[in-house]
């Protein structure tokens, strides 16, 4: 991680922070944070994130101290970015990479960090999922809705890597990202109350509504139903679309075109958005 950050949109150094300012944050995980990816330093989709975190600094006040609401225009944070990027010759104006940030304890933090060195093979040849944690969600939860600091579920199994399943047996999502799966002539995905994370990717596909000549849809996955599926692959805001080229110990060589088309279709709707200036 970059050791250049800022506070409350005054560019600071890392080691500058103070614990204290952070302890609610620090001691139950009460906040909520957003990544996104930076290209030569435009943020994408960062109307969107903005949006989600309001949604959840909203949705626990006031549990979770909200920062001041100026802080949280897309402008003030756009400007904030680029005097980072330019005070900062490790980064630069054109600083490719991923960029967070974190509300809670009324402050926003924004720190930086490079692109994952396996970043470009994960989108080309993507990643097995081949296990399940079973009643691992809770149809329904709320809590799974919200980005929150409270991370640990979701950090402790990247390692492995598995489908989180509620207690159902309906497919909620991984880790590090939401799952779309092909069953037939469909693009599935699963709903919000499976639950899983509102995904600023997985949004972008919704509102997209077609991955190539499939068409998107939300509804609920049970896991007799992953048997059945053609292609797979998962999306998060860094790496977009990974491809899943073997479910659970099938192979599905779909994955790969269906992860490409995938990403196509949401660069291109960031290069509208970003001519169009909205999300």
């Amino acid at each position: 991680m970059n050791t250049t950050v800022a506070l409350d949109g005054v560019p600071r150094k890392l080691e500058e922070l103070r614990l204290q300012d952070f302890l609610q944050c620090f001691q139950f995980g009460a906040g909520f944070f957003e990544t996104f990816l930076l290209t030569e330093g435009e943020p994408m989709f960062l109307e969107r994130h903005l949006a989600r975190l309001r949604k959840s600094l909203a949705a626990h006040a006031p549990a979770v101290r909200a920062p001041k609401e100026e802080l949280l225009a897309p402008e003030a944070v756009r400007e904030t970015l680029r005097r980072c990027l330019e005070t900062d010759d490790a980064l630069g104006p054109r600083f490719t990479g991923v960029g967070k940030l974190v509300a809670g304890d009324g402050h926003l933090l924004l720190m930086f960090r490079p692109l994952p060195p396996n970043h470009e093979q994960l989108q080309r040849e993507g990643r097995c999922l081949d296990t399940l944690e079973e009643h691992s969600y809770r149809r329904g939860d709320p809590s799974l809705n919200h980005k929150s600091l409270a991370y640990l579920r979701q950090f402790a199994h990247m390692e492995r890597m598995p489908l989180f399943l509620n207690e159902a047996g309906e497919v909620c999502e991984v880790p590090t990202g939401n799952l779309f799966l092909l069953l037939g002539e469909t693009l599935v995905t699963p709903p919000l109350d499976a639950p899983c994370l509102p995904g600023v990717v997985r949004s972008v596909l919704r509102d997209v509504g077609r991955v190539g000549s499939w068409q998107v849809e939300e509804h609920p996955v049970h896991r007799s139903l992953l048997e059945e599926v053609r292609g797979c692959f998962m999306t998060n805001s860094v790496s977009l679309a990974i491809p899943v080229p073997h479910l659970l110990g099938r192979s599905l060589p779909e994955s790969v075109s269906l992860a490409s088309a995938a990403r196509e279709a949401i660069q291109a709707r960031a290069h509208r958005s970003s001519e169009q200036g909205s999300p």
